[in-house]
């Protein structure tokens, strides 16, 4: 039997996941809900139906796993612990400063309701957080550095398009390589947050508009870019559609640390991401917890969980004979 999924929000990462489903043979989209009006959304599986987000608790012995693609700012912190009434839920929260605080609400509405609540998966939080986790159990006298990009920053770009007289932007964020060349030969440095990153922002305008005024809001944005070397393009709609149109990113994680009596030994390690669609890797992500969180339900299991708490195994559709076959 396949793993019945529904899919709340079809945008980027909605859309994603749709894409992801088809390629994983033990599962099918069931539906797709929406904010919007039904009639004007169009997915791309034929067997699958779009309906009202009104509609989704009316089918809830219908869903095996209800996938949450809202955004961290408003919909998840609402819409987890309210669908975890009925579903079991994969979100991807990446607030990380709330995570405790999401865990508890969807804990509470999970174990309830005798369903897994599965949040903030992802690559950051997610496949990133592992790789912190298990390099510092690995290396536990050494220093942690995350590097992001280069890569598009969805939240960033919607920050400067919300600045009076900008029609579009793309925001990039880029590792200083002079920091990461040293963490990568083992230096262990203390860097301040803007000695890691840069940003490059380009901008569409509206004609006429002030762009000495906008470059100097975007440089200083307070959390955003005051803290950051940031670099401000102004480029044409055209430019922005031929150049810029894709969602790449990725980054690095690495420990740098030290073994032996006197510490005498040095050690790094490092997990890397290059992606051409951060909504695609996510959603692909997303689909594999989905999968783990159907077998923990099946298994008896409820509350909320997160990477750290999921067995690598179960997010395989390889049998453990399998596993221990060929990968182990």
């Amino acid at each position: 039997m396949s793993i019945r999924i529904g899919i709340l929000g079809y945008g980027n990462l909605g859309r994603g996941v749709e894409c992801a489903i088809k390629q994983n043979a033990d599962m099918e989209l069931k539906a797709v809900f929406t904010r919007r009006n039904p009639a004007d959304v169009h997915i791309l599986t034929e067997t699958a139906k779009v309906y009202s987000v009104d509609e989704a608790v009316k089918m809830k012995d219908e869903i095996d796993v209800l996938i949450l693609c809202g955004g961290s700012a408003t919909d998840l912190p609402v819409q987890t612990p309210e669908y975890a009434q009925y579903f079991n839920v994969v979100d991807s929260f990446d607030t990380h400063a709330k995570i405790p605080e999401h865990f508890a609400e969807v804990d509470a509405a999970a174990k309830k309701s005798g369903k897994i609540g599965l949040i903030s998966v992802g690559w950051d939080p997610g496949m990133f957080s592992l790789n912190r986790l298990y390099a510092n159990a690995i290396l536990p006298e050494g220093n942690d550095y995350t590097f992001w990009g280069k890569g598009v920053s969805q939240g960033h770009s919607d920050a400067v398009r919300r600045i009076d007289g900008v029609i579009d932007a793309r925001q990039y964020t880029i590792p200083v390589e002079k920091a990461l060349n040293a963490v990568r030969n083992g230096e262990n440095p203390v860097l301040a947050t803007g000695e890691k990153h840069t940003r490059e922002v380009f901008v569409v305008a509206e004609e006429g508009a002030d762009k000495d005024r906008i470059t100097n809001e975007i440089k200083t944005m307070p959390n955003y870019f005051d803290e950051y070397e940031t670099t401000v393009h102004f480029i044409s709609a055209e430019e922005m559609k031929a150049n810029h149109a894709g969602l790449p990113h990725g980054g690095f994680v690495i420990r740098s640390g030290q073994t032996g009596w006197e510490k005498e030994h040095h050690h790094v390690i490092e997990y890397s991401l290059k992606l051409d669609s951060n909504p695609e890797f996510t959603s692909s992500v997303i689909v594999a917890y989905a999968r783990a969180a159907y077998r923990l339900n099946q298994e008896g299991q409820s509350g909320c969980k997160t990477v750290f708490d999921i067995a690598p195994a179960y997010l395989s559709t390889k049998t453990p004979e399998e596993l221990r076959k060929h990968m182990l």
